[in-house]
C-alpha cells in the first residue's frame, strides 16, 4: 500500500510502499481508508512533541474514515464492508475510564498516528474494534466522517458535554482553524453568543459565516480589551483552540470572574523553565474553572450524529481543500506556517 512516513523527528516526510496491514489480533479491524484529515496534531508529532512516537518509519494521521476491510476473529458488532469512523483515542474498553464513557482518557489507550502506524495509508489497523469503530450512516460522506473524529468531536465535547453553554451565555474562541471553527458552530447551536479571535481575516470571514456574532483580529486588537467592552465583565467561557502560551494566557485573562476555560488546542511542551503557561495567579483570583478536552469516546458519537442528522451542526461547511497523498508531505511541512481557513 502507498503511505506517508518519516524516518525521524522533523525529516522530510515522503510517499513510499509499505505492507498492508493484516489482522494479528482476534479483537482488531483493518480498514480501508477512504478519507483522512491533516490536524496540526499531526505536525506536532512530525516535530517530536509527542513521546508515544518510538519506532522509524512512521505513519501519521489520526482522524480518518473508510470502509472495514477485514476483521479478527472476537469481532461480533462490526462486518466487512461496513462504512466506518473511529475516535483519535482507541480504549481498551475494561478499565475504569473506559467503562464510565471517558474512553478518551483511558490510561492504556492507543491513538493511530501516534502510538502505532495511522491513517496517512490507503490501510489502518485499529485494535478493539468493538469498543473503537463507529458505524457511520449513508447521510455523512466519508469526507464528512474524517473531520469528527479529532477537531470536531473534541470540540463537541468541550462545549456540548463538559460544559455546555446556556442559551445566552457568552463564549470566547481564541484560534479558527478547524477545531475553533468546530467550538463555534457547537457553541452556536447551544444559543451562545460567540466571539471568534484570530489573526488570519479568511480564518475570521469563515468564522462568521458560519455563526461567530463578533471577531476580533489578534494582531490588531487587543483581544482581552475587546472582548471585556463586549461583555462588560469577561466571557462565561472561554476556549483557547489553537494551543500556544499568548492564546491560553488570553483566553484566561478574557474570562469573567468563576468562568470555564477549555483547553482544547494542543500545547508545545514548555521551552523556558518555570515559566508557568497557564496565569495560576488569575486562576486563583477569580476562581475559574480550568478543562483539558482530549477527544471523545466513541460511546457519545451517536449524540454527535444526531446533531448533524438533524442539521443542528454542519461539518462540512468547515472542509476547505482536498488533497491528495502525494500533496501530503508538504501540506504537513507548511502547515505550522501556512494556515488556510477550515
Amino acid at each position: 500500500m502507498r503511505a506517508l512516513v518519516f524516518d525521524g523527528f522533523g525529516q522530510i516526510p515522503y510517499i513510499t510502499e509499505r505492507p498492508i496491514p493484516h489482522v494479528t489480533m482476534p479483537d482488531q479491524a483493518i480498514i480501508k481508508v477512504e478519507a483522512t484529515g491533516l490536524c496540526r496534531s499531526d505536525w506536532h508529532a512530525w516535530m517530536g512533541h509527542d513521546t508515544d512516537i518510538t519506532e522509524f518509519p512512521h505513519i501519521p494521521g489520526h482522524e480518518f474514515a473508510g470502509v472495514i476491510h477485514a476483521l479478527g476473529s472476537d469481532v461480533t458488532k462490526h462486518e466487512i464492508g461496513e462504512r466506518v469512523t473511529v475516535p483519535f483515542v482507541c480504549g481498551c474498553g475494561k478499565c475504569h475510564e473506559c467503562t464510565s464513557g471517558n474512553a478518551q482518557v483511558c490510561p492504556f489507550q492507543w491513538q493511530p498516528g501516534f502510538s502505532g502506524p495511522g491513517s496517512f495509508a490507503e490501510y489502518v489497523a485499529i485494535p478493539n474494534a468493538d469498543f473503537n469503530v463507529v458505524s457511520i450512516p449513508d447521510f455523512v460522506s466519508f469526507d464528512i466522517a474524517a473531520t469528527l473524529g479529532c477537531r470536531f468531536a473534541t470540540s463537541f465535547r468541550g462545549l456540548a458535554l463538559i460544559h455546555p453553554p446556556r442559551p445566552g451565555d457568552s463564549v470566547a474562541i481564541f484560534g479558527c482553524g478547524g477545531i475553533g471553527l468546530a467550538a463555534i458552530m457547537v457553541a452556536k447551536s447551544r444559543g451562545a453568543l460567540v466571539i471568534a479571535i484570530d489573526i488570519a481575516n479568511e480564518a475570521l470571514r469563515l468564522a462568521e459565516a458560519i455563526g461567530a456574532d463578533h471577531i476580533i483580529n489578534a494582531s490588531e486588537d487587543d483581544p482581552v480589551a475587546r472582548i471585556k467592552s463586549i461583555t462588560t465583565f469577561g466571557v462565561d467561557i472561554s476556549v483557547d483552540a489553537l494551543g500556544s502560551i499568548p492564546t491560553v494566557q488570553q483566553s484566561i485573562r478574557s474570562l469573567r470572574p468563576q468562568g470555564h476555560h477549555l483547553q482544547i488546542g494542543l500545547l508545545p511542551p514548555p521551552t523556558i523553565k518555570g515559566r508557568a503557561t497557564i496565569p495560576m495567579d488569575i486562576a486563583i483570583a477569580h476562581e475559574l474553572h480550568i478543562h483539558g478536552v482530549h477527544g471523545m469516546s466513541a460511546v457519545h458519537y451517536p449524540s454527535l450524529l444526531a446533531d448533524i442528522s438533524s442539521g443542528l451542526l454542519s461539518p462540512q461547511k468547515l472542509i476547505g481543500e482536498r488533497i491528495n497523498l502525494d500533496q501530503a508531505p508538504q501540506a504537513l511541512m507548511l502547515m505550522e506556517g501556512n494556515r488556510s481557513a477550515g
